[in-house]
């Protein structure tokens, strides 16, 4: 059986790419609706998730911490520069692992289309499963996860 591995997933407002990825200022809320739909149209339908801040204990708690976008990878890097810099916690940006070569960002949905929340989706389950195969080379994930 594979070494155990946490993760945190960070965007701006914690309830639209980091929930899909699976916290910002809508500290307690639950995901945004269209989130919910989008991960229900995919077969998750039983998904519970509560916005919330990352704090100083994050960078000591989680092996890995991903950023969404580059302002929130700036953010957690200042933090962690600031008063964790020698924490166990990787700090990257999630695109790292778009399995492109090139590192992507996942766009902000909140203020577009429902197409924005499919977007991020796909984005979500690549890096995921290009992140899985990195990470534990010897389990196959699923195709779909």
């Amino acid at each position: 059986m594979p070494e155990k591995i946490s993760v945190l997933f960070v965007c701006l407002g914690n309830i639209c790419r980091s929930t899909m990825s699976e916290a910002g200022y809508h500290t307690g809320e639950d995901p945004d609706s269209r989130t919910m739909s989008t991960l229900h149209d995919h077969g998750i339908t039983d998904y519970q998730h509560s916005a919330r801040q990352v704090t100083y204990n994050d960078f000591d708690r989680f092996d890995y911490i991903f950023a969404m976008d580059r302002s929130n990878l700036e953010d957690l890097l200042d933090m962690k520069r600031r008063r964790k810099p020698n924490s166990k916690a990787k700090v990257m940006l999630f695109g790292e692992y778009s399995g492109t070569g090139k590192a992507e960002v996942i766009q902000d949905p909140y203020y577009g289309g429902r197409s924005g929340f499919e977007k991020a989706y796909e984005q979500a389950v690549r890096f995921s499963i290009n992140f899985l195969k990195d990470v534990f080379p010897d389990v196959t994930p699923p195709s779909q996860l």
